[in-house]
């Protein structure tokens, strides 16, 4: 099993994952390439992470995740944010089209915009971001340079549940990265997405298994 702790540094993954009763039913809210996407499609596919992905939704036309869902047999749902009136009105549509979709798990992967009360409530304490730091350091945008600006010795990433703070929540598990003397902030963020790729499946399942143990 998962181990319990709430927040893990660099853990190692399971060897047993967590089985439910059924398939967890993971809804993937990207705004860019979609590299975490794949990843948790992978761990699926692998047999490590009990669940399926009934959809993607996405708010940028260009955005590469489009590509990569179709790569995976995944459906995906342009929800362009520039088309709604207010926050809240593109997260009802976004909470409509992850029920249309039976939906259980929200999953942010990269999703770029701050989302409401509309959203967090209708999927209570069952919505996951990856952050690029070691939250509470470096929250919001441009962890990586900030990391770098303040000249920290380890920067890596966490697994949070989502709350209307940003960036903000219980942690769920982290994984650091050590900054080298060299770093860019692309060196940097190729590194720690890396780290990403490796716990946000396994965050996932800790995650719904502290919460149906509840």
């Amino acid at each position: 099993m998962l181990e319990t702790a709430s927040a893990l540094i660099s853990p190692s993954l399971p060897t047993v994952w967590p089985r439910f009763e059924q398939p967890l039913r993971l809804g993937v809210m990207a705004s860019g390439n979609g590299s975490n996407l794949e990843a948790i499609a992978h761990s699926i596919e692998r047999g490590e992470l009990h669940a399926q992905i009934g959809v993607v939704v996405y708010n940028n036309p260009g955005a590469g995740v489009v590509e990569r869902a179709a790569r995976l047999g995944l459906p995906a749902v342009l929800l362009n944010h520039r088309h709604y009136p207010s926050r809240e009105a593109l997260d009802h549509d976004i909470v409509q089209t992850l029920l249309a979709h039976n939906v259980d798990w929200v999953i942010m992967a990269g999703w770029m915009r701050c989302v409401t009360a509309v959203l967090i409530d209708a999927f209570a304490n069952q919505v996951l971001n990856i952050h690029p730091s070691l939250l509470p350091s470096f929250p919001g945008l441009r962890a990586v340079e900030q990391a770098l600006a303040a000249a920290v010795k380890v920067a890596g990433c966490t697994v949070h549940q989502v709350e209307l703070a940003v960036d903000s929540g219980p942690v769920i598990m982290q994984a650091a990265v050590p900054v080298e003397p060299t770093d860019t902030p692309a060196t940097l963020q190729a590194r720690i997405q890396v780290q990403e790729h490796r716990i946000y499946p396994a965050a996932i399942a800790l995650a719904a298994a502290s919460h149906l143990s509840a």
